[in-house]
């Protein structure tokens, strides 16, 4: 009983073994009453070996799938047989190609502008599809009308018939009621300030509901910095009412910004340090308010602090009011005071208007007044205007893709009794062209022009540095009008690491000293991120027009971005 036993034992090993060792691969040959085009073929990218007869059959199917997407709509599977052991044969009947759909609809059911997106020729009672593309064509049009609030609308082709080359077909809408946005309701973050909602993401009840739109709006929550999605919005239909539920998470917003500069002193030769620290605090008391402070120096003995507060969405509208001072000193030359109230009113998602108030008292440091100095004692008062456009994008590290800033103040310069009218104007636009997901380039324009009949030093705009023009000493260049061109190609290697070029030009005119001069740069940086925050290395060159290069002008930052 033991041998025979051990006999079973030993043929059910060999059976394995040799089922195993010495499997076949079965082939897929096809056939049909036409011969096939090499370029059909090509399409049709059919597996020739597989490992078994399921996957075998499984690819026959997907052929006659295939065969009806590029237009052979009488195309079937005539047999599918065993030629021996190792090889299948399918038999199909190709058929007609039909090139394309012609659909009837409705005059009204669409926009003729809407057509045209999807359609070859569109007239006032038909239009063209192409038949490979029909089906996805159809889904569009099916999204575009769900836009108006029907939230099942259905659209379909009926009284479908074959002419020559092409289909004829009637487009049938099946519409259901008009679906409105009832009511929105926050999960994780109860604290979450709604007028960011309503005037921020542009989430409003009472409004047809567009799923589609939804899905963006609830991308934008993400650019606030001090909330995220920990998921996509979700949709409760009861009978007679829509409800929008939103997953978010409140994030740490708060930032340190340090910046650590090294240059070499054009007169001593000796190396000095230059830098800033930046403190903002976001949304700490939960209404999306903040509170920046920010303090730079640098080695000339200038220094530059700023306090600004600003409360969005007062009582829950689409205003807000923002309050700064500005104090900048320059060694014991002058220094000036600037003081803004501000009132904004959110227009849409992206785009704000403002105006308010803004004034600058500035004093003489200097005891002696010296033959051509042109720092005085004024005190200027100006009534401001402005603009602001900002479009976001889903980045972690460049989280806006466009930023435009239009500002106008008008007002007057009093000094030593004497009042002058002035005007002072200022653009700032920036883009991201994203060539695809590693590649972009970043366009920065920043122009501030000053209209006065005379000019006084310390009323100048001051600008150069790493957040202006790089290459030159922080606010080291004083100007009555000045444009700067600010451009990087970045390569992101992932989410934490990138690196790009630094090629800066300017433009600047200095009525007090009837100075005109442009300016470059040229350089290279990097920025990763680390478990500090995000660290930028940058290393730049600054010349003037006419200048030859020099090393000694080369200026090297460092930046650490953390967050709290």
């Amino acid at each position: 009983m033991r041998q025979v036993f051990n006999i079973i034992l030993y043929l059910n090993i060999y059976t394995l073994l040799s089922t195993s060792g010495f499997a076949q691969q079965l082939t897929l040959e096809i056939e049909a009453e036409q011969p096939l085009s090499e370029s059909l073929l090509d399409s049709l990218s059919a597996q020739a070996v597989f490992k078994d007869y399921a996957s075998l059959k499984k690819q026959v199917d997907t052929l006659s799938v295939k065969l009806q997407h590029f237009g052979y709509l009488d195309s079937k599977l005539n047999t599918l047989q065993k030629k021996n052991d190792s090889v299948y044969t399918a038999s199909y009947f190709i058929g007609k190609k039909y090139l394309y759909i012609k659909v009837y609809y409705t005059e009204g059911l669409f926009a003729k502008n809407d057509l045209q997106r999807i359609a070859d020729e569109v007239t006032d009672t038909y239009f063209t599809l192409d038949t490979q593309t029909a089906a996805a064509a159809l889904q569009k049009l099916n999204a575009i009308q769900t836009r108006t609030g029907d939230a099942f609308a259905r659209i379909r082709l009926n009284d479908i018939s074959k002419e020559e080359n092409h289909l004829v077909a009637t487009l049938v809408s099946e519409n259901s009621t008009v679906r409105t946005l009832d009511s929105i309701v926050i999960q994780g973050y109860d604290k979450f300030p709604r007028s960011f909602l309503k005037y921020y993401a542009g989430i409003k009840t009472g409004k047809p509901f567009n799923k589609e739109k939804l899905l963006k709006q609830n991308t934008v929550i993400d650019n606030l910095g001090f909330a995220n999605t920990s998921k996509p919005p979700e949709v409760l239909f009861r009978k007679e009412t829509t409800a929008a539920y939103f997953y978010l998470e409140k994030q740490n917003n708060n930032l340190f910004d340090g910046i650590l500069g090294f240059a070499t002193n054009e007169e001593t030769q000796r190396l000095q340090l230059n830098g800033y620290i930046n403190l903002e605090l976001n949304n700490n008391l939960n209404f999306g308010e903040q509170l920046l402070i920010n303090y730079k120096a640098d080695g000339n003995e200038q220094q530059n602090f700023r306090a600004k507060v600003k409360m969005p969405y007062l009582l829950k509208s689409p205003f807000g009011v923002g309050l700064e001072l500005t104090i900048f000193k320059r060694d014991s030359t002058f220094v000036t005071s600037e003081q803004l109230a501000q009132l904004s009113y959110q227009v849409n998602p992206i785009s704000e208007v403002y105006t308010g108030y803004k004034g600058y008292e500035s004093s003489n440091l200097l005891e002696e007044t010296n033959v051509g100095n042109a720092v005085e004692d004024y005190r200027s008062s100006f009534f401001l205007a402005g603009a602001t456009i900002n479009i976001p994008q889903a980045s972690p590290l460049f989280p806006r893709k466009t930023v435009v800033t239009l500002g106008a103040e008008f007002g007057e310069r009093k000094s030593k009794g004497v009042s002058e009218d002035q005007i002072r104007a200022t653009v700032l636009a920036n883009h991201i062209f994203n060539l695809n997901t590693n590649n972009s380039v970043f366009v920065q324009n920043n122009t501030s022009l000053l209209i006065s009949d005379t000019y006084f030093t310390n009323e100048l705009f001051r600008f150069g540095g790493i957040n202006s023009i790089r290459g030159f000493n922080e606010n080291s260049i004083d100007a009555s009008l000045f444009s700067v061109l600010n451009t990087e190609y970045r390569y992101v290697f992932n989410p934490g690491l990138y690196i790009h070029s630094i090629i800066d030009l300017g433009y600047f005119e200095n009525d007090t000293m009837s100075l005109k001069q442009k300016l470059y740069s040229f350089g290279l940086g990097i920025g990763f991120q680390t478990n500090g925050g995000l660290l930028r290395f940058n290393i730049a060159n600054g010349n003037s027009e006419g200048q030859q290069f020099r090393f000694s002008n080369t200026k090297i930052h460092l930046s650490l971005t953390s967050r709290f």
